[in-house]
């Protein structure tokens, strides 16, 4: 396993659709798997994984080794083929803030001008990245389709979102500005130091809260994922796990008052 190898890897794995962030964390990971000398056996990887100081570092590190062994594999290359029995951590959840309908309604209350009234919507509404409301131009804009354009996302793909028509109407007195301005005016520190000075959840609560929003309004996982830009369940799992039980109950009263 060398250098060449690992940008093969990640590039195959961007190709995929994946993240590039997390082929970056894996490529990083496994340059230390090689500074430590410890890919030339199951023991050895074993031991370099069980030396992380946390358990979902030590998760992270298996995951690395896993995704590389399982590309070497379909490649023929003759690498980890013990990838299958590199054990990973138990993945300890910690408790994930999720925006609710009171705290949209309160962050209305609280968004005294015209492109903050605009970001809550987009927050509550589209489930997008802080960074991604950032890098929205006005000409991203399409009130007459009912949608907007991410350009700049983290997966390097361009998505369209639906617009409520609560959010076009926030959003229509800022498209009265040049087609080459910035929507909202506001860098991703800006709008995550916004949220914290008037005491709102963070973005990424929002972007959870729109997900399970959504998907207790019927929205299906699949359009979920594709508005939100997840190429695969995982990500609508994590953030919705918690609250399933809930979903799942109104989707059963839905049910059984449609076939009243």
């Amino acid at each position: 396993m060398n250098e060449a190898l690992l940008q093969e890897f990640r590039f195959d794995w961007t190709l995929a659709g994946k993240s590039p962030k997390t082929a970056d964390t894996y490529v990083l990971l496994l340059r230390g798997l090689i500074a430590a000398d410890a890919a030339g056996s199951l023991t050895e990887a074993k031991q370099w994984v069980s030396e992380a100081a946390a358990p979902p570092s030590r998760r992270k590190r298996g995951q690395a080794i896993r995704a590389f062994g399982k590309w070497a594999e379909d490649h023929s290359l003759g690498l980890l083929e013990w990838w299958r029995h590199v054990p990973l951590a138990a993945d300890v959840e910690t408790p994930q803030e999720t925006a609710t309908v009171d705290d949209f309604k309160r962050a209305l209350q609280l968004a005294t001008e015209p492109r903050h009234k605009a970001l809550v919507c987009l927050l509550w509404t589209t489930g997008l990245r802080r960074t991604e409301i950032a890098n929205l131009m006005t000409l991203d804009v399409d009130l007459v389709g009912g949608h907007l354009v991410v350009r700049q996302s983290k997966t390097k793909t361009p998505r369209i979102v639906p617009l409520a028509p609560m959010t076009r109407k926030a959003l229509r007195p800022l498209l009265r500005q040049s087609e080459s301005m910035p929507l909202i005016g506001m860098s991703s520190n800006a709008i995550r130091q916004f949220l914290a000075r008037k005491g709102l959840p963070s973005a990424h609560a929002w972007r959870r809260g729109w997900a399970v929003e959504s998907l207790k309004a019927g929205v299906s996982e699949t359009s979920v994922r594709a508005v939100a830009g997840w190429s695969s369940g995982a990500m609508v799992a994590r953030y919705t796990r918690k609250l399933s039980g809930e979903i799942a109950l109104e989707e059963f009263q839905r049910a059984w008052l449609g076939g009243a």
